[in-house]
């Protein structure tokens, strides 16, 4: 296939379209690799909220694929930015590996946010019912993100923080600030990095969540969108875009391989 405006940039989701699990997707660390010889600017924007920035780093380093840390534009980052903008003392919501990001951050009571990422070990009914009396007594609601389900294996998708985050909502009748992907603030810092802030035509955003990862602000900021059928992707994703994609493909060594042959 042809892309719209020729590419200075590429925006990389990293679970489900790079790797599962400790898994990389068939042949995409290759895939990488070549894409790198392109001279293309990649930036690897992630919701990953299990992991500190560090330890996602080591992880995708321990799989073979080729990237520096500061490449790593993370939702656990843009979090910790607005905590610190708007000087808040969170209830952080999050998994063990994810809090030394915040060991600087002041978490001491009252707190003034309940902030809640992608935590099984945190979203219980005591955990929840914690975060709902903090809410009710004057805190804001910061969501890292709103995805429904990731795909926690090839064949079977779990819940995301989505809906625990929407049921914080209802429950304490306040909206949530979100973060994260696909948060169009988050999209232009990755965008500024890369200098091509004015040029957002020239980049590609390219994931497995049809809504996550290519709506909302890829979707507004003009990014050209490139949908994977891995990881999270179910049959007929394609068709929930409220603007129809820029190309679809069986994966990311696809991808690169139609648009790099």
């Amino acid at each position: 296939m042809s892309v719209k405006t020729k590419l200075k940039g590429i925006l990389l989701d990293i679970s489900g379209t790079l790797h599962i699990n400790y898994t990389p997707l068939p042949n995409a660390v290759a895939a990488l690799a070549k894409l790198r010889t392109t001279g293309v600017k990649i930036r690897f924007v992630t919701n990953s909220t299990k992991l500190t920035d560090e330890l996602l780093f080591t992880k995708l380093i321990d799989m073979g694929f080729e990237l520096d840390r500061t490449e790593i534009f993370s939702s656990l980052s843009a979090a910790k930015q607005e905590i610190k903008r708007r000087n808040y003392r969170p209830l952080l919501l999050l998994e063990d590996d994810a809090l030394p990001q915040f060991s600087d951050i002041d978490q001491s009571e009252p707190h003034n946010a309940v902030v809640v990422g992608l935590a099984p070990s945190r979203l219980d009914y005591n955990h929840m019912n914690r975060a709902f009396q903090v809410l009710r007594s004057g805190a804001e609601l910061v969501g890292i993100h709103r995805a429904r389900y990731f795909a926690s294996s090839e064949r079977e998708l779990s819940l995301g923080p989505g809906p625990f985050v929407t049921a914080l909502e209802a429950a304490s009748d306040k909206q949530a600030h979100l973060v994260g992907k696909p948060a169009k603030a988050f999209y232009q810092l990755a965008l500024a990095d890369m200098g091509l802030l004015d040029e957002p035509e020239a980049v590609a955003m390219v994931g497995d969540d049809v809504l996550a990862d290519l709506g909302g602000g890829a979707q507004d900021l003009g990014l050209q969108r490139f949908l994977v059928r891995t990881g999270k992707y179910r049959s007929g994703d394609e068709h929930k875009a409220e603007v129809p994609l820029d190309g679809a493909f069986d994966s990311f060594a696809a991808m690169v391989h139609d648009l790099y042959p």
